[in-house]
Order: structure tokens, then C-alpha cells, then sequence
């Protein structure tokens, strides 16, 4: 895992010194991606000037440092990831006729010999693994650039004038200070407010743009950068796996996916640094670590952070998963002063605004397990992957029930759920909670009520999903001067049919959700502090065969996630498992009245506000209000504008 930056002048006016001296500040700005070590190479005659930070995993000799070339010399590469099959490539390479032989065992020289053999899109093809590569022919002079792909290694690009920049992160672009245009993407701003991200492939910025996971693209020596193209598409995937659905018995697919993971796990687990996992003692987390035991000759060592607050506390039931699956663990509860000590940070973590608040305790958990290891493996995936998440299963029943009420009837519904606070809504559950049947008994459930009355007025599946998955449902309103911005994957043709809603939805999240919150909150959480990630389900054949299942082994009496339930009982006991699912979260709404309050006074104020011109300000204080009031629970909303003036003040962006 490394961070990767580059500069091309595309007039060729600059001699090498200025070159590295440029890619190298690039570099600086994002360092914590690789402290073991950085590299600039240059090619002058070509504008071309290459920074790459070292991460050490795989071969931490010399023979692993980048900039790397080819034994040709033709190919020049800076390179951030792991390709976890490079030891089977690397057999098959030496039996090429005239093959040149080995300098070192890293998979960056068995990527750029890939390359030279078989061209760069095949190559990406054979590559099971997480990269964002950047590769100089000096042949034909071209620059190429892919991604990996589910999207988990970042890569954002950017023409300025003369000069193309690409990146691991904007911070790299932004280390170009004299010449990078900072100018806010006012369309982009409106779409961060709905989902508390920016969609790919734009960003925060106007004219820089994030490479779409499965694709790659080329910059031409005449300046020319081409459509990025896909090698592999999570699209063609889903529609292609709609006439291939598994027939087999349900113990056969089981048993297939059980050995599977094993074997992706097992690859996974390559490393020449210490490494463990991430153990939450959910679904998900919990059934990677019992494969990782099943692999491991000791103990795996796992790691978790607690709450005081039972309502954010995972710790306990972490801790009975680890005791039973033998694993060496480690846990640590962090007090909210530490939680919030945080804050001040993460402009400068997340450098586009961001605000998923599960960024805090992803960051703490990040911190801590890098005091013992320098890899971490996790469960990242699996709920978009095998219909985990809540809307995946009582979301789309609710809206074939909604769907059949006419709409003003919901409408009336809904203002007599919102016309009640959250609070009270929580105090009658509690009342009334050792009487309600267990589909009912839910965690914060005003905060639910009032969500659910937020998509009431739904006209559509497409339109229910969108407000389900929405922090503001009018962005435009609040952004000035803003025509909100929609994704690729919010076009109807670049979606699988919606016959079957829970797998629309769970291909939505996966495009979308997962790559630009989840996969971006834990890349930039961990590489912050020098911890490389791992998720052994976003292996491309786990994808893959993921698509093929039937629905009844997604979703089984109400539950999700049921054919990972049954390996993962095989090894953990199903009452250490069954409980209501939490997510990872920190309490914001409580912060926001409490001791965040004079911060967030200070960069939410009216003058402010109508002085940078960003907001309709009645818009913001009208939420912020309704929240310190304990009307409406606005505590998403108004972090997705905190975050973003607390980014404008980090980044002085005017």
C-alpha cells in the first residue's frame, strides 16, 4: 500500500530538477500513504515527472522500490496496492519464451513484466487485488492509468492549463499549490449534501475527477486524455448473472462460497509485515476472522474499540466472538473526548469534505491497530454484497406496501410521524418495547420513524431508494446556484433492471455507496495514520459468484445475509451472532447540543454564511434550529455542512 503522484507538463518546458520538484511536493502532501520510503523519477523531453510513497508489504528490499521500471526499460511505474495472485502470474510468466528473470519477489515487478507481456488491459484483467497504477512508456509515450475493480484503491486526475496531474489523493493535486484551480464544483456540493459524498466520477472541485473502479484510461502524447474504459464492469456483472442464477442444492453453493473465501482469504493473508483484522463480532467481520483462523498457523490478532454508551458499544460481543474463535485480541474504549479530538482532523484525513460520522471511530480503530500491525483485513462488503443492510430486506417489503396506498393517504401519514419529536418517539418504544413483536424492536427507532416519513412520498421504486439513501432531499435548494449532479449509475440505462428490487438496491449500494463512503472512509481512515486494509469479499470472484445467488439465500425469514450466516455458524455459535445489527457510529446529535455546540455556532452563523455564499442560510439554520430544539433529529444534515466549512477553513477555499 503507497500513495502515487504524478506531473506532466504537456508543453515540455521543464527540465528534470523542476519536474521531481513538483511531483515530489505532490508526494509530501500525502506522506502518511507511505512513510518507509519515496522516489521521484523524470523524463524531461517528455514533461514527465513521477512521486511515489512507500508502504513497505511485499519485498521490503530495495528490489521493491519505486519508481520501478521494467526489465526492458520500457515501462516506468508508480503503483499503490496489492495483487494478491501475483505469485501464480509470476509462474506463468517464467515459462514466456525469453523470459529476462527476477531482481526481487514484489508484486510491482510481476505487474510492469505483465504488462510487457501481454499488453496493459489484458494484464488488468489477470490481476485479482486493489490498485491504482500509473505506468510511463517511454516507447510510445503514453501515460496509463487503471483502478481496481470494486474501487478500493483511490486515483483522482486533473488537467490545469498545460499541465495533467494525477494522484492517490486530491491532497497530492492541491500539493501543486501555485497552479492547482481550488474552484468549488457548486453541483458537486449539492450531490455531497444528499449522500455526504461526492458520487464519482466528480469531485469537490471543477475539473478534477476521480477514475471510475474498473476502468482505465490513457493520456496521449498530443495532451489528449481518452474516455476512461472498463476491463471489468460490476454492471455487466449483475445483468450477465441474472440467467445464471445457481441451481444447485443450498449446502452445494454454501460449501462452494465457504472454500472459496478460504482460498481468497488465504492469498489475502500474503504479507512480510504483521497482520490482523478488524472484529466488530458481526456477521461479516466475525466470519473473516474464523477463516483467517482456519488459515493461520497461531492465533489472529484482533482488534475493536468500545463505547461506554451501550447504544455505540460492539466491544462486548466482539470479545466473546474472539474468545471463541481463539483469536489474539485486542480492544480499547475511548472515552468521547477522544472521539471528538478527532474532529479538528479529519479536513485534513478525508480532503474533500466527507461526513459520514463512522469516519471517527473507523479512524480510532485504525490508529490503535496499527500500534500492533501494519496490514488489517476486514469485512467490508459483505452487506452490499449478500443484501445485509435493513433496506435490502424490511425496505423493499415496506415499499411494495407503500406502493399500493394512494399517495395523499401517505403524505397524511407521514406528517403525523414527523409532527412527533424523535425523543418522544423513543420513549413510547421504550415503554411499550418488552410488548412489541421483534420486527419492531429497533435501535433509535424515532430516528427511523422519521426517516421512513421521509420517503413516504416516494413516487417511484427509483425515487423511494434515492430518499432512502439521502442526508437533505432537496440539495439544490440549499446549495446555491447549484444544479445538483447525478452519477453514472443514476441513469437507468447504466442499471440492471428493477424486477427484482432487492437486488437493484444491493447493486445501487455497491456502485455507489460502497465505493465513494465506504471504501473512501476506510482508505482514508487507515492510510492516515499508515495502516493498508484488505476485503477479502470484494475479490472479484467473490463479486462475481456473489450475483449468482438466489434470493432465498440473501434473504431468509426476514434476515439477511443468510447464506454467510450459515458458514459462519459452522464456526461461531449462532446466539454469540444473532442480534439487532448496529452500525458503527459515534453520537453525533447529542455532541451537536452539547459540547460541539459553540463550534458548530461559530461555522454555521448567518453572517458566515451569507458571506461565503455557498448556503441559502435560512435553509441551514432552519435545520439547525429544529435540532437543538429536539424537533426533528437533524444531526446527518447538519454534519454534512460542518464538515464541509470545517474543509473550507482547512483548505482556505474561498
Amino acid at each position: 500500500m503507497c500513495g502515487i503522484a504524478g506531473f506532466i507538463d504537456l508543453n515540455r518546458s521543464s527540465d528534470a530538477k523542476r519536474l521531481e520538484r513538483i511531483a515530489r511536493k505532490m508526494g509530501d502532501a500525502q506522506n502518511m500513504r507511505g512513510p518507509d520510503g519515496s522516489g521521484q523519477w523524470s523524463d524531461p523531453e517528455w514533461g514527465v515527472g513521477l512521486d511515489h510513497r512507500r508502504l513497505a508489504i511485499i519485498d521490503l528490499t530495495e528490489e521493491g522500490v519505486q519508481p520501478m521500471h521494467s526489465k526492458s526499460g520500457r515501462y516506468v511505474t508508480v503503483y499503490n496496492g496489492e495483487i494478491y495472485n501475483y505469485r501464480d502470474l509470476r509462474a506463468e510468466l517464467e515459462q514466456s519464451e525469453g523470459f529476462p528473470g527476477w531482481r526481487g519477489h514484489s508484486d510491482t515487478e510481476v505487474m510492469l513484466e505483465a504488462v510487457e507481456q501481454w499488453g496493459f488491459e489484458e494484464a488488468l484483467k489477470r490481476f485479482s487485488g486493489m490498485f491504482a497504477i500509473a505506468i510511463w512508456d517511454r516507447k510510445e509515450h503514453y501515460l496509463l492509468l487503471a483502478r481496481d475493480r470494486m474501487g478500493e484503491k483511490p486515483l483522482y486526475y486533473s488537467m490545469q492549463g498545460g499541465n495533467f496531474l494525477f494522484g492517490s489523493e486530491l491532497k497530492a493535486l492541491m500539493g501543486y499549490k501555485k497552479y492547482f484551480n481550488r474552484e468549488v464544483d457548486r453541483d458537486s456540493l449539492a450531490a455531497y449534501l444528499r449522500y455526504c459524498y461526492v458520487p464519482g466520477p466528480r469531485t469537490i472541485f471543477k475539473d478534477t475527477f476521480s477514475l471510475m473502479p474498473g476502468t482505465w484510461t490513457c493520456l496521449r502524447p498530443d495532451g489528449e486524455l481518452t474516455e476512461p474504459r472498463p476491463y471489468w464492469s460490476l454492471l455487466d456483472c449483475a445483468r450477465e448473472a441474472e440467467n445464471k442464477i445457481f441451481t444447485a442444492p443450498d449446502e452445494a453453493i454454501v460449501d462452494t462460497l465457504e472454500d472459496l473465501l478460504l482460498k481468497v482469504i488465504e492469498r489475502e493473508m500474503i504479507s512480510d509485515v504483521p497482520l490482523g483484522a478488524f472484529l466488530s463480532g458481526g456477521v461479516d467481520s466475525s466470519l473473516i476472522v474464523a477463516l483467517m483462523q482456519q488459515c493461520a498457523l497461531a492465533p489472529v490478532k484482533t482488534f475493536t474499540i468500545g463505547f461506554d454508551d451501550e447504544a455505540y458499544n460492539e466491544a462486548k460481543d466482539a470479545k466473546a466472538v474472539a474468545k471463541h474463535i481463539g483469536t489474539e485480541h485486542t480492544e480499547l474504549y475511548v472515552s468521547p473526548q477522544d472521539a471528538l479530538d478527532i474532529i479538528p482532523q479529519i479536513p485534513q484525513i478525508w480532503d474533500q469534505p466527507f461526513s459520514d460520522s463512522s469516519q471517527i471511530p473507523t479512524h480510532l480503530v485504525s490508529r490503535m491497530t496499527r500500534e500492533h500491525v501494519t496490514v488489517s483485513l476486514s469485512g467490508d462488503g459483505g452487506d452490499e454484497l449478500f443484501a445485509g443492510y435493513n433496506r435490502h430486506v424490511r425496505g423493499c417489503s415496506l415499499w411494495h406496501k407503500l406502493e399500493n396506498v394512494p399517495a395523499p393517504l401517505r403524505k397524511i401519514g407521514a406528517r403525523m410521524i414527523s409532527n412527533i419529536s424523535p425523543q418522544s418517539w423513543n420513549k413510547v418504544f421504550k415503554m411499550y418495547g418488552p410488548f412489541l413483536p421483534p420486527a419492531l424492536q429497533m435501535r433509535l427507532p424515532g430516528q427511523k420513524l422519521h426517516k421512513l416519513a421521509d420517503v413516504m412520498g416516494a413516487s417511484s421504486a427509483s425515487d423511494y431508494y434515492r430518499d432512502l439513501t439521502s442526508i437533505w432531499l432537496n440539495p439544490e435548494a440549499v446549495v446555491r446556484n447549484a444544479t445538483e449532479f447525478r452519477g453514472p449509475f443514476q441513469q437507468p440505462n447504466s442499471q440492471p433492471p428493477q424486477d427484482n428490487l432487492t437486488a437493484w438496491m444491493q447493486f445501487m449500494d455497491a456502485a455507489n455507496y460502497m465505493v465513494d463512503d465506504i471504501l473512501t472512509k476506510v482508505d482514508r481512515a487507515a492510510m492516515g495514520i499508515s495502516l493498508e486494509t484488505r476485503a477479502p469479499f470484494l475479490d472479484h470472484e467473490i463479486v462475481e459468484f456473489s450475483q449468482r445467488l438466489p434470493m432465498h439465500l440473501r434473504i431468509n425469514n426476514g434476515q439477511g445475509k443468510h447464506i454467510l450466516r450459515e458458514i459462519l455458524y459452522k464456526y461461531v455459535p449462532q446466539e454469540m451472532i444473532e442480534r439487532p445489527k448496529m452500525g458503527f457510529g459515534v453520537p453525533i446529535d447529542s455532541w451537536l447540543r452539547g459540547p460541539l455546540r459553540g463550534w458548530a455556532e461559530e461555522l454555521l452563523a448567518p453572517d458566515r454564511l451569507d458571506r461565503e455564499g455557498y448556503f441559502n442560510t435560512g435553509h441551514v439554520r432552519l435545520a439547525w434550529n429544529e435540532h437543538m430544539t429536539g424537533i426533528k433529529d437533524n444531526q446527518y444534515k447538519i454534519w454534512s455542512v460542518l464538515m464541509f466549512q470545517s474543509w473550507c477553513e482547512k483548505w482556505e477555499i474561498r
